[in-house]
Formats: structure tokens, sequence, C-alpha cells
């Protein structure tokens, strides 16, 4: 399946808040309508589990292909398949660009990696799932508006959240924002709202 581009408020109506796909929340107020058979069905197990699956699956911006790959690879390293899944997903390009306040969303911190604007250590990665690793510098350089201005980015991170622990971000030099990644992401750190050992659940007949 391929990655989704379709309306964001969408998902996030079905799926509850997703972070890194949009900082937009549902109406609260917006209940089923009288009469919905769907509002007094029973969830199955199942239902369960596909729900989370896809809760990390959009928030993260992944393909199906790319989610099992992840848990595959969980499988065979120490530790938890769930946790070592989420390390995997959270120490992605795209995602660390995005926890580092450089872009509002996953996919707008993919869109950054894509068009080369973003550096790993000095050299330009434009690929956005390149896993990072600790001691990593990641640089992202001004952008010019079509007026010729300097376009002011890397302030998201005062709209969000604070920082993880895991990653630190640099005073702005000039046209440069930079951060480093001081090691790997812990369970604690991740925002998301997620069980994941029912991902690897739902994985668990095709992993």
């Amino acid at each position: 399946m391929s990655r989704y581009r379709g309306p964001r408020l969408k998902i996030v109506r079905r799926l509850k808040d997703l972070p890194g796909l949009t900082s937009k929340t549902s109406n609260p107020n917006k209940t089923r309508i009288d009469g919905d058979p769907s509002a007094s069905r029973k969830t199955s197990q199942f239902c369960i589990r596909l729900e989370a699956k896809q809760r990390l699956r959009f928030n993260y911006g992944s393909t199906e292909r790319q989610l099992l790959r992840y848990i595959r690879i969980a499988r065979k390293a120490e530790g938890s398949t769930g946790q070592v899944s989420l390390q995997l997903l959270e120490m992605r390009l795209d995602n660390i660009v995005f926890q580092l306040g450089m872009a509002p969303t996953i996919p707008a911190a993919r869109q950054l990696v894509n068009h080369r604007h973003i550096l790993v250590n000095n050299c330009i990665v434009d690929i956005p799932s390149y896993r990072c690793k600790p001691k990593d510098i990641i640089a992202l350089k001004g952008l010019l508006t079509p007026s010729g201005t300097l376009k002011s980015i890397g302030t998201e991170s005062s709209k969000r959240n604070e920082i993880p622990d895991h990653l630190t971000l640099f005073p702005t030099e000039g046209d440069e924002t930079k951060g480093s990644v001081n090691g790997i992401v812990n369970r604690e750190s991740i925002q998301l709202n997620i069980n994941e050992l029912l991902v690897v659940e739902y994985y668990s007949r095709k992993a």
C-alpha cells in the first residue's frame, strides 16, 4: 500500500491525535449520528490491532512494506520487538528533523529531506528513511522565498512540546539551524500514544 496523501483531519477524526501527521485535532463535540449502526458495534480484537497499526503508519508516514520490514528487523534485535520497532521509526531522518522543530510535521520534514535541504554531518542526505545515529549533527540551511528574502524556518519547536532528551537543538547561526542526536530514543520520550504490542500482534503472521 502506498503512502497516504489524502485529507489529514479525516484520519485524525478516526484515529485520534497523530502529532507527526498534523497539529490539528478533531472536534470533541462532533459525535456519531443517532441510528448509526457502527456506534453500538462491538469492536473485535483484530480491529483494535488494525487501528494501532494504522496509527503507527499514518503518524510516521510509512508504507505497509516499510512497517513490516521494521518489525522483521526488530524481531532479530535484542529487546522488546515493539520498542525496537518504535526506535527504528523514531531514528529516521525525517522524524528527527520534525522532532528538532525544523518542520511542522513529518510529511513537511520528508519534503525538506527530498529537496536536499538537510545535511547530516555536513553531507547532504536526501533519503527520509536514513537511520540517524548517536553523535550525528543535523543541519538545515535557510530557504529563500520567491522574492529572494530569507525564509525563517526551524522555529516550530516553540509551538510544540519540548525537544526530546535524546536530541539537542543548537542556537541558530545565520541562515543555518543545527541539532544533534545524543543517543537512542527511549520509550518515555516517544510522543505518540500507542500500544506497540498490538502492532506486533497484528504483524505476527506476516513477520
